[in-house]
């Protein structure tokens, strides 16, 4: 009997998370090239899954990492960095153990199945950033947010922004309005009954209004749109098998099914009242992200996406990418979608960008206006198998239909770009990342000019340490 051996298709970007994130305290950053930029002043903060391994066991999916976040501060007196773990209760119980204690979204509480049932998971706080007047909050789906001090990273504890009573979840993806700036979110919670949670906060982000609309069942609402008058979900075609979760027979995971004969539903509601304007159904289909919308003269809300064809796909490549090994090929594209906010019916679709990509952003202040460009991650050209990892950021002009890239070069590895605006000159703009290097096993944080993404960057600065591959990050302007 012959024993085939299967290649190895571990690939330079695995590095990042070969190992468990080091923290670092304020430190210095070095210029490796360029130079600082007058009017860049403010902060970069990122988020992501930092530890997938404890005392030898690794994660069941991506998104159970422990949170750790960077901040990068872009002074007068040059640019400081720190990385802190997010210090959950759950991160410290289980750093004292040095084992995995929790259940999150790919993985069971350790032990027999009668300890899953009605157990706690981890708040893994390791998906996005809110930047606050007084504090930092790392968010993620399905509780409350952790507070962080702005400045040292500094763990304040659990935070209710004066509202989420019983530990209501704040999702990771809120929408922040850049004239009045009201900041809106939701979460999904699941009791008797599955609910949709709308809340509206004001700029210190205390909430000063709240609703709830009854689900008729659970599916993965991740990120909404924000427009001038309205707030706009779709729910893509999940059912969850909510008896085998919860007795611990599946993970979170591996109990949603897709289920595209259910479509895609569309629900619009009211941004003032967080009343239900409309509802209806569409072509099935799932998204994690959106870029941005608004509401064109005809008063249809026009959005764009990374839409995939199914959940599946991009499901299992995010549970295999936390192994090191990615196999599956998930085929998110760029798409524009408009729609009647007074029926919920879509009105047309059409695909923007004919590549693998993801992490679509628009710069602060064209939240829910119109918009000229969206930033992307994307995989580069010919890039036909599920192992690689995005290399490349880029913008999409949509008043010149062209796609402008920085390639930055074999086995470097981007964030997700983040647009900075100038702090001197408001015509200018500077987009910022984070790579890993897998040349070098190291990390750098690099800003172009917004306006020449296909040119060398204009500064690059050293990392203390490795940050891993993460997932969501602002920009907090001085």
């Amino acid at each position: 009997m012959h024993t085939i051996e299967r290649k190895s298709t571990t690939k330079a970007w695995a590095g990042a998370i070969a190992e468990p994130a080091k923290e670092f305290p304020s430190t210095q950053l070095p210029i490796i090239s360029g130079k600082i930029p007058d009017g860049l002043r403010g902060t970069l903060y990122r988020n992501g899954p930092a530890r997938l391994k404890r005392g030898g066991d690794g994660v069941g999916h991506w998104f159970d990492g422990d949170g750790a976040i960077l901040g990068v501060h872009f002074t007068d007196a040059g640019v400081t960095g720190v990385y802190r773990y997010v210090q959950t209760v759950e991160y410290q119980a289980e750093t004292k153990a040095d084992r995995f204690l929790y259940g999150v979204y790919g993985m069971h509480t350790p032990g027999p199945i009668w300890k899953r049932w009605g157990q706690k998971i981890k708040n893994a706080a390791n998906t996005s950033v809110l930047a606050l007047p007084d504090k930092l909050l790392a968010l993620w789906e399905a509780t409350n947010p952790y507070a962080l001090d702005l400045e040292t990273l500094e763990t304040k504890g659990l935070d209710d922004l004066g509202a989420l009573d019983n530990n209501l979840p704040y999702s990771a993806h809120y929408k922040r309005d850049p004239d009045t700036g009201e900041i809106f979110n939701f979460g999904i919670s699941i009791g008797s009954s599955v609910q949709l949670n709308l809340y509206k906060s004001d700029a210190t982000g205390k909430i000063i209004q709240k609703a709830a609309f009854k689900l008729d069942r659970y599916s993965i609402m991740h990120d909404f749109v924000l427009t001038q008058r309205y707030l706009v979900f779709f729910m893509p075609p999940i059912q969850m098998k909510m008896l085998s979760a919860m007795l611990g027979l599946t993970t979170f995971s591996e109990s949603l099914l897709w289920e595209p004969q259910l479509g895609t539903q569309v629900l619009i509601f009211d941004r003032e009242n967080l009343s239900l304007v409309s509802r209806n159904e569409t072509d099935p289909w799932f998204n994690w992200h959106f870029g941005n919308g608004y509401e064109d003269e005809d008063g249809s809300v026009i959005l764009d996406m990374v839409r995939y064809s199914d959940f599946q796909q991009t499901n299992e490549y995010l549970r295999e990418f936390a192994t090191g090994e990615t196999h599956t090929l998930p085929k998110g594209r760029l798409w524009q979608v408009r729609l009647n906010p007074q029926t919920a019916k879509v009105t047309a679709t059409q695909e923007v960008i004919n590549r693998r990509c993801e992490f679509p952003v628009v710069q602060r202040s064209q939240v829910g206006q119109p918009w000229r460009y969206t930033y992307v991650s994307l995989m580069p050209q010919g890039t036909d198998t599920g192992e690689e990892s995005f290399s490349v950021i880029a913008r999409f002009d949509y008043k010149t239909e062209t796609l402008t890239e920085a390639d930055l070069g074999e086995n470097r590895y981007p964030s997700e770009p983040i647009h900075a605006q100038d702090t001197q000159n408001p015509e200018q703009g500077w987009v910022l990342t984070v790579v890993y290097d897998g040349n070098s096993d190291s990390s750098e944080v690099w800003v172009f000019d917004s306006d020449r993404l296909d040119a060398e960057p204009v500064c690059k600065l050293g990392l203390p340490s490795v940050i891993p591959h993460s997932f969501h990050g602002t920009w907090n302007p001085a």
